[in-house]
């Protein structure tokens, strides 16, 4: 039953079905590729929150470490009543600085002057130097009386070099940077700067300052700073060399004011992107770091075989599915022919042993009135014999019909005869084209034959010159009327006794085409009108419109 039903939907539903079938699996496939892609974006979100903090660590920890030496510095120069190039050359080189420094320019100590030691600070500044170095900007262009201008810059560098001589303590935002750090006496980073080392360059950097001081307790002087100048490019890079954030870009921002300012960025930073921010406690400053999954947009490589390998499937179903119902369309209507088969071959039975009866029924009745109206048994035979052919001819007919429909003209034709190729005599039918039923067409043609016997015997076609004319006419679509009269034969009278062809014609003939028959025995001939139903070739054609027998596979 079941089967039954789902083999009733592909045929009812032939397009339908297999369209259905696509879209259930497409949309599975559709709900997977979602499902992965979800799973995916968790994971790269949880990617990127590990890489972010990687990458703050990692930059933390630059900052700590370079802190660290600041305050070293700051230790051991506190500690020192003079601070020469020896000194210093000899405390960087004992730091032994490895990788993780990396990023910065160097450390660089600054003393903090009044505009009176100016000119000592650029005679000890020059000194072993071929040209005098000055301390930049000069007093006349920016007249102050509080400086910390550059005197040691280690590595030694022609880049550092630039530097030297530099007044930090002109700057507002170095000068921030140092004041804050005095006041707090830690390690404290700068905003947004250019380093004077770039030239006219203009990439971002920061500096992280330490205070160096004389003595301690209230009474102690501040002597100037240690500090390391950064590059932002480089020390994110170097930040970014210890974390794996090769599907990751980083911003990194100076925050400000309530304003990011942009210190340096790592290559492939689009405007969009999933990003997260974290904000970072560089050395006593704020700054923000944002990271951002470099992830094309595009579908992850299990998402994409996913949806490929679920829209083959679909469409290898939707072929299946679309065979099976164009199977199933040609099953049905096989089924369907055979039953219809079944049926015409269950009717034709029914009416072939219909029909049989009814000959056989008209057989006996022409036996029996044959018989009664005989004086001997060869006029008996003779009337048998010419009766039954008259049926044979007419059945004739109606086979080669295929017993369909038969034209009045036909069965007049076929009746007639023997008498219309005889000069002696004049047939004459003419009417429209008429079709009867097959049993209708038996019926007209057993009257025309016992008629035409009469008249051959006792009328009009018994004697040289007589006339016979058979006219039909349509009276409506249902009914036609079919007169038969003889003319210039010999004189009729009325029979003493019925015969049998008046019986006949009167009696079968009118039972079958249930109408009424008049036979009139005129003096100037026989005169016969009969009534003849016209019906529709589906009120007895069984095989009229038969289907066609399905193809073979």
């Amino acid at each position: 039953m079941r089967r039954g039903k789902r083999r009733r939907w592909l045929v009812d539903y032939p397009r339908a079905v297999p369209l259905a079938i696509f879209l259930l699996v497409a949309a599975v496939t559709v709900v997977s590729v979602f499902s992965i892609e979800r799973g995916e974006q968790v994971r790269e979100s949880a990617e990127l929150n590990r890489q972010a903090q990687s990458m703050v660590s990692a930059i933390e920890r630059r900052a700590y470490s370079n802190s660290s030496f600041l305050r070293a510095g700051a230790a051991l120069f506190g500690s020192q009543d003079v601070i020469t190039a020896d000194l210093f050359r000899q405390f960087v080189s004992e730091l032994r600085l490895d990788a993780d420094y990396r990023g910065a320019e160097g450390i660089g100590w600054a003393p903090a002057i009044t505009d009176r030691q100016v000119r000592q600070f650029e005679d000890e500044l020059s000194a072993g130097k071929v040209d005098p170095t000055f301390v930049t900007p000069s007093l006349e262009e920016q007249p102050r009386s509080q400086l910390v201008p550059i005197l040691f810059l280690q590595p030694d560098t022609l880049r550092n070099r630039r530097a030297l001589g530099f007044d930090m303590y002109s700057e507002p935002v170095r000068r921030e940077a140092m004041d804050q750090s005095t006041r707090t006496v830690r390690p404290t980073a700068s905003g947004r700067i250019t380093l004077v080392q770039e030239g006219g360059g203009e990439d971002a950097g920061f500096l992280i300052y330490m205070p160096v001081f004389d003595g301690s307790g209230p009474n102690r002087s501040l002597r100037g700073f240690v500090y390391s100048p950064f590059n932002a490019s480089q020390f994110l890079e170097s930040a970014s060399e210890l974390v794996s954030a090769d599907r990751a870009a980083v911003r990194f921002y100076d925050l400000h004011g309530g304003e990011r300012l942009l210190m340096a960025e790592t290559p492939g930073w689009r405007d969009e992107g999933e990003t997260i921010e974290r904000e970072i406690d560089l050395a006593n400053r704020s700054m923000l770091l944002v990271v951002q999954s470099t992830r094309d947009a595009a579908l992850s490589p299990l998402s994409m075989i996913t949806l490929l390998f679920g829209l083959a499937v679909a469409s290898l179903l939707l072929v299946v599915a679309r065979l099976l119902s164009q199977q199933a369309q040609e099953d049905s209507r096989s089924l369907e022919w055979f039953a219809q088969q079944n049926s015409i071959r269950n009717s034709l039975t029914r009416e072939l042993n219909h029909r049989v009866k009814n000959t056989l029924a008209n057989v006996l009745s022409i036996v029996s009135l044959t018989r009664r109206r005989a004086d001997s048994l060869d006029e008996f035979a003779e009337g048998i014999d010419s009766r039954i052919r008259a049926l044979s001819a007419t059945h004739d007919l109606l086979t080669q019909s295929e017993w369909g429909t038969t034209p009045i003209a036909s069965v007049v034709a076929v009746e007639l005869a023997p008498y219309t190729n005889d000069a002696d005599h004049e047939v004459v039918s003419k009417g429209p084209d008429v079709e009867l039923a097959p049993n209708d067409a038996l019926s007209l043609g057993l009257a025309i034959h016992e008629l035409a016997t009469n008249a051959a015997k006792f009328g009009a076609l018994s004697v040289s010159g007589g006339r016979v004319s058979i006219i039909w006419e349509l009276i409506n679509e249902n009914l036609a009327k079919v007169q038969w009269s003889e003319s210039s034969g010999p004189k009729v009278t009325l029979p003493k006794k019925r015969g049998f062809g008046t019986d006949l014609i009167e009696k079968i003939v009118a039972h079958e085409l249930r109408h009424p028959v008049e036979l009139e025995f005129h003096p100037d001939g026989v005169r016969c009108t009969l009534l003849v139903a016209v019906r529709e070739p589906g009120e007895f054609e069984l095989r009229s419109n038969r289907p066609t027998a399905p193809r073979a596979h």
